[in-house]
């Protein structure tokens, strides 16, 4: 097993949970890796905080941002600078398990696919599993994602020696989702391992848990990223609002 994986993680305003985030990923049994952290001009103490750390440990590349620019901004500086084998993601506040790259590489070995994703665990704030395990498809491909996005940024790992490079949507919201699509309409699907791999923080403030406030980012991104039919559209809107639903039903 070989093969750099490259790590991308946008940060802001994460001193109360950056340090654990990167001790996950110093943790890992499969050690060949880069850490890409890029600070969105956060106005605490993250960035004393990972300087720290990056200190110690010459896998950790730190890059800071002028200006806020959100998440996706941060990410696709990540990408760009990605020099890895395998490109994967996992927010600051977010933790991976010891053999998360491990298995993540395997899988792309044994089942010669490009794209792999897993399962995970939902904790709170202070992680307690007081929700669900969110348990993955075998696969997804490019339609089941319009349904319903159950590939997570924690657990995306990607080929991309074998895939190349792409770049998430410059969208306020959805651009993972939007990333993910764009390598799904060039390969038959991604393949998802059931057993979880990593712990999902959920925070009492997290977009993603209200479902009102990404009504109209879900539907400008059917619209205007992927360009569907007001018919298509509503379709997968209907899909979508229903299975968010039941993904956040503890």
């Amino acid at each position: 097993m070989s093969g750099l994986v490259s790590i991308i993680t946008p940060s802001y305003n994460s001193a109360k949970y950056i340090a654990e985030t990167i001790q996950s990923v110093q943790n890992q049994s499969y050690d060949n890796w880069e850490m890409i952290i890029i600070d969105d001009c956060s106005s605490d103490n993250s960035e004393e905080v990972i300087i720290e750390i990056q200190k110690t440990d010459s896998r950790i590349h730190f890059f800071k941002l002028n200006q806020n620019s959100g998440s996706g901004v941060a990410r696709n500086i990540g990408i760009e600078k990605a020099a890895g084998d395998f490109m994967t993601f996992i927010d600051s506040d977010d933790i991976w398990f010891t053999d998360f790259i491990k298995n993540s590489v395997e899988t792309i070995q044994n089942t010669k696919t490009s794209f792999v994703f897993s399962s995970y665990k939902r904790s709170n704030e202070v992680l307690e599993f007081v929700y669900s395990d969110f348990i993955v498809p075998q696969r997804v491909t490019y339609t089941d994602i319009l349904k319903s996005n159950s590939i997570s940024c924690l657990t995306a790992f990607l080929d991309i020696k074998t895939l190349g490079k792409k770049y998430m949507p410059k969208i306020r919201k959805r651009q993972d989702m939007g990333l993910w699509l764009q390598y799904l309409k060039e390969i038959p699907f991604a393949y998802g391992i059931k057993e979880p791999q990593a712990i999902y923080r959920i925070r009492e403030n997290s977009l993603s848990r209200n479902k009102k406030n990404l009504l109209k980012f879900q539907w400008e991104f059917y619209r205007e990223v992927e360009n569907l039919s007001i018919l298509s559209s509503t379709y997968y809107m209907l899909h979508w609002m229903y299975r968010g639903f039941m993904k956040y039903r503890n």
